[in-house]
This record gives C-alpha cells, sequence and structure tokens, in this order.
C-alpha cells in the first residue's frame, strides 16, 4: 500500500478543501479513517465541512496564493501535534479568455495557486516524509495537460507544469517510502467552471456527456490509485480515450478544433 495508514498523530492535508473533488477527498479520507487537514480560503465553509466530518477534521483557512500563508501552513499542523503524512494539492483555479485580453493580475493569481503552490508545498512537506520513510502527495493536474488549451492557455500550460513535475518526484523518491500520483480529471461538474467565467451550459456544449464523471467518484478513484501506487490517474473511459487522442495528434491539427470549441474564445 502506498497510503500510510491512519494514526492519531498522522494527517491529510488536502487544499481547495472547502467545495468540489477537495470536499469530497476530505470526505473519502475520513471514510478511510484518516484525520484531514481541511485547507482553503474561506473559513466558514470549511468549518461547515468540518462539523459534518466529526473530531479528526481541522480547519485551517489560507490563501495559497500568499506565499507567507503557504510558508507557514506546515508549522501550523505541526502546532496542532500532527505530522502530514498525505498532502493533496487539489486547490486551483482558472481565467478565461484569449490572453491579449486578460487582466494580469488574475493570470498571475492563478499561476501561484495552481503553480507555485504545488512546488512550495511539495518542497516543504516532501522533506518530512522522507525523513520519516512514509508518505504520499497527489498532485491534482487535468486532462489539459495533454494538450495545448486555447481560451485557457495559463491553465493548461500550468496542467503540464503539474503532470511533469509530479513524474519527476516519482523518480527522486524511488525506494524513500514516500509516493506521488497525479490526478488528471476531464471535466467535473464542481462549479470551476462557472467561477472561471463560462456556464455549465457552454461546458456541455463543447464537451461531451461520457467525459463528465461525479467529483465523489473522481476522489474514489485517485485515492485508490494513490494507494495502489499509480503515477497518473484519468478517471473515466471517456477521458482516457480523450486523453490518449491528444496525445497521438499532430498540434497543428488539434489547435484549430480545440479554438473553435471552446467557450472562452466565443
Amino acid at each position: 500500500m502506498s497510503l500510510p495508514a491512519p494514526a492519531p498523530d498522522r494527517t491529510a492535508v488536502v487544499t481547495g478543501a472547502s467545495s468540489g473533488i477537495g470536499a469530497e477527498f476530505a470526505r473519502e479520507l475520513v471514510r478511510r479513517g484518516h484525520q484531514v487537514v481541511l485547507v482553503a480560503r474561506t473559513e466558514s465553509k470549511l468549518a461547515e465541512l468540518a462539523a459534518e466530518l466529526g473530531e479528526g477534521a481541522h480547519v485551517l483557512a489560507a490563501d495559497l496564493s500568499d506565499r507567507a500563508a503557504r510558508a507557514g501552513l506546515l508549522g501550523r499542523i505541526t502546532e496542532l501535534g500532527l505530522e502530514p503524512d498525505i498532502l493533496i494539492n487539489n486547490a486551483g483555479l482558472s481565467t478565461l479568455g484569449p490572453v491579449h485580453a486578460s487582466d494580469p493580475e488574475a493570470e498571475m493569481r492563478m499561476v501561484e495557486v495552481d503553480v507555485m503552490a504545488v512546488v512550495d508545498l511539495c518542497s516543504r512537506f516532501l522533506p518530512g516524509m522522507v525523513a520519516r520513510g512514509r508518505g504520499a502527495v497527489l498532485n491534482v493536474a487535468s486532462t489539459a495537460a495533454f494538450q495545448p488549451l486555447p481560451g485557457q492557455a495559463g491553465y493548461g500550460a500550468g496542467k503540464v507544469f503539474v503532470l511533469s513535475y509530479t513524474q519527476s518526484l516519482s523518480a527522486e523518491l524511488k525506494g524513500k517510502g514516500v509516493h506521488v500520483t497525479v490526478l488528471c480529471p476531464g471535466p467535473v461538474d464542481t462549479g470551476f467552471g462557472e467561477t472561471a467565467g463560462f456556464t455549465k451550459e457552454q461546458a456541455d456544449e463543447a464537451l461531451p456527456a461520457f467525459m463528465w464523471v461525479a467529483a465523489d467518484k473522481v476522489a474514489i478513484t485517485a485515492l485508490d490509485g494513490l494507494a495502489s501506487g499509480k503515477l497518473v490517474v484519468i478517471p473515466g473511459v471517456g477521458n482516457k480515450m480523450g486523453a490518449a487522442f491528444a496525445k497521438m495528434t499532430p498540434t497543428r491539427l488539434l489547435l484549430p478544433v480545440l479554438a473553435r470549441q471552446h467557450p472562452g474564445l466565443k
């Protein structure tokens, strides 16, 4: 098993835990006997989830676009008397539309959360895991990691980074008792798209129904993959096929189709 066993002084840290896949990760980890540290910006939402999950859930509100907040997170966890044996880098956001019409501040905040936070937290949490000889990290990318994404250029490129970064970590950590997995989900109905700026109806038009996977199923599939030592997890047969197709198709042929379909460019 690549997932460390639960213990009273151990915990799983879930970022972006206030809703969507992050909340489902927390629920499933608690079902499997783990304590959880819930991390997101909105403390009230985290507190509501913690009340549902019980005394093994701990709330640590933090804005992961803030470098000082990220730097202090590990210390706040150890002050609770807990060792973080599992880290789930789930927090993420996206902008929408062409880069030439973008808000630079929004673009940089996206990079801070989607890319910098993953690197920052891995760099801070992995030394302790390696020293203890046990640990597991799940980094959340996307099927966007297998293709360019005009209309969400920064988001897609960030997920390419997360995929490559996690693959490299897996080689570095071989034989050290710490396993890493990268989750590459396709479309999930979590409100993520609405936050980015496009409606569920627009997403449904761009992405066929068979590619959508429920958030709870994504979380279960990801944790099962992490527990079994898989490096890359893609939930749903349709998304596995889509990722394979994107990798095989020449970019010059793929780009016009992707640009034409994306709601951010209409």
